[in-house]
């Protein structure tokens, strides 16, 4: 039997909003996306939502982002990550993500974040997570500069082609492995592991979870990591079980929505 693993979606199920939505504002501020981006990721977000999950308008979001980021330096996209990452990311942590995360190590397993978002921003929170191995779309580099291709696209059924070429890289038993998200659109993470749940899932996800007996998880609780060395989390994982952005370009169409959720969370 080869070593054990488990895979986190990152959006909604590790942390309580998109990843890539937490970095528009300073993206913004140092002038990589213009007052017009928004608008044009509004519209993207608007045939997403009208395209569901299907390979089409997967396709179309995954144009959009490598034309978006087209000619952004990547030192400067790391440094802005880095410079705001304890600010945007680290008070968003599900506090019962982190105990799942750190029960899943205790347990010998490794823990692989897997993501939509851009590995520049993926790896970075990882490390804050204490977690190393991460599967995350992938952009084309030329001279420092992204280069408008993307070389791996890490949503839907692509995110199983990263899982199964780490597990044949590693000897996971997949049928030995878990795998955690909120998506219906990660369907095929879940289909291929042994013991899948879904985290804080959408009505889809929810209705095939129920007819498949898979568990339930509902994260409710993001707590700073200062605060978790600290203290106990309200909830704790039991307790949950009883009753996790596809990227730049659909995140940044709603950061007014999620600027006015986190004035309220506050």
């Amino acid at each position: 039997m080869g070593q054990s693993a488990a895979f986190f979606d990152l959006d909604k199920t590790v942390i309580a909003k998109s990843s890539a939505l937490a970095f528009g504002r300073p993206f913004y501020r140092d002038g990589l996306i213009s007052r017009r981006d928004v608008v044009k990721s509004a519209y993207a977000q608007l045939m997403f939502r009208l395209g569901g999950t299907d390979e089409q308008a997967m396709a179309r979001t995954r144009d959009y982002l490598a034309a978006l980021c087209k000619g952004w330096p990547v030192e400067q996209v790391q440094q802005i990550v880095a410079e705001t990452l304890e600010e945007l990311i680290n008070p968003y942590v599900y506090a019962e993500a982190a105990i799942l995360i750190g029960e899943h190590q205790a347990a010998g397993r490794d823990v692989v974040l897997v993501s939509a978002s851009g590995d520049e921003m993926v790896r970075p929170i990882g490390a804050l997570l204490g977690v190393t191995d991460v599967i995350a779309t992938r952009m084309g580099i030329v001279d420092g500069r992204f280069s408008g291709e993307v070389e791996f696209y890490a949503a839907g059924a692509r995110k199983v082609d990263g899982v199964r070429e780490l597990a044949d890289e590693r000897g996971y038993d997949l049928a030995e492995c878990y795998a955690y998200s909120d998506s219906s659109s990660d369907l095929p993470l879940l289909e291929a592991v042994g013991h899948p749940s879904v985290v804080n899932p959408d009505r889809s996800l929810r209705r095939v979870a129920l007819e498949r007996s898979w568990p339930v998880l509902e994260f409710r609780h993001p707590v700073p990591l200062g605060r978790r060395l600290r203290e106990r989390p309200a909830v704790p994982v039991a307790a949950a079980a009883l009753g996790v952005g596809v990227g730049v370009a659909i995140g940044l169409a709603i950061y007014g929505r999620h600027r006015r959720t986190r004035a309220a969370l506050a």
